[in-house]
């Protein structure tokens, strides 16, 4: 289980993240060439641990528990490095904020759904929002330092990272209100006769 090639692809999301975030703290425009390269690695882990974990028929309680988290650890280590390092534009510790709070409030629905046997599936409209917040994290880490080390300074970089970002918290709003009203209608349900 734990040797199986998606559930080692999920592991490695998370043992990735103390690597990233020394890479950050370096500072150095070859290390935020690293980060970046390194998150985005990371990610991309995300969607190939659920296809081989389907294609080869190797699906498991304990990959289905652990990919959201792996997810999560990710995306909010990665936040926080980012607004702890300085690395935000303008006012972009909102939209991080935004995303924060909605992934605790779809883990806590998720958990509390969980335990009346309901479960919450992921929309398209939630993959979306996953593939631009991804996109738009992988360029804030890169910024402008290892955009100019790969002898690409002449791209907003961070202009892009942060309109992605807002992006992202626009379509984590939708998707968050969709998961609150889906979780509502079963947490009000009356309880089912017999």
């Amino acid at each position: 289980m734990l040797t199986d090639l998606p559930n080692i692809l999920t592991l490695s999301r998370i043992a990735a993240i103390p690597l990233l975030v020394l890479l950050v703290a370096i500072g150095a425009p070859w290390a935020a060439f690293g980060a970046a390269l390194l998150f985005t690695l990371a990610a991309i882990t995300d969607y190939f641990d659920g296809h081989l974990a389907r294609e080869r028929q190797q699906l498991s309680d304990f990959g289905r528990m652990l990919d959201p988290i792996a997810d999560k650890l990710l995306v909010a280590a990665t936040l926080m490095v980012l607004v702890g390092f300085g690395h935000l534009p303008g006012l972009g510790i909102y939209p991080a904020i935004v995303i924060m709070l909605r992934e605790i409030l779809v883990s806590g629905l998720r958990e509390y759904l969980a335990a009346i046997r309901i479960g919450l599936p992921v929309t398209k409209l939630a993959k979306w929002k996953t593939g631009v917040q991804m996109t738009a994290l992988g360029l804030l880490l890169l910024g402008g330092a290892g955009a100019r080390f790969m002898g690409l300074g002449f791209l907003p970089v961070n202009a892009l990272g942060a309109a992605m970002l807002w992006g992202a918290a626009l379509l984590t709003l939708i998707t968050g209100w969709d998961y609150l009203t889906a979780g509502l209608r079963h947490a009000v349900a009356p309880p089912p006769a017999g």
